[in-house]
């Protein structure tokens, strides 16, 4: 019958649900917390690579370390259980961005 509730069902199965998302949200915020502290680190580093590469007249970009980066991460990526692909989009989107400074100091 429509409207009746069997004895399976309580009322709190749905706060049970919301109590569960409230959870992985809040994993999911600390989560991306980390992952921002550990790119201003990484970017922190790459700063540094970026002055002494222009202290040294080093080309901004060395294609043979992005390539076994990209390779690298790639394998790291399967171990996880994270799609490969997305991991390589992700660390060039981060290469750019390192490029991007390391022509910046290169130019001062």
């Amino acid at each position: 019958m429509a409207g009746v509730r069997s004895e399976d069902e309580t009322p709190t199965d749905d706060n049970g649900a919301q109590v569960e998302l409230l959870r992985l949200r809040n994993s999911i915020d600390n989560l991306d917390a980390a992952l921002v502290h550990v790119l201003a680190e990484r970017f922190k580093c790459t700063q540094q690579v970026g002055l002494l590469k222009a202290e040294q007249a080093m080309p901004p970009a060395d294609p043979a370390r992005e390539a076994v980066q990209i390779e690298r991460l790639r394998r790291l990526a399967v171990e996880a259980r994270l799609d490969p692909e997305f991991a390589e989009k992700f660390l060039n989107f981060v290469i750019a961005e390192v490029l991007r400074h390391h022509e910046a100091i290169a130019e001062t």
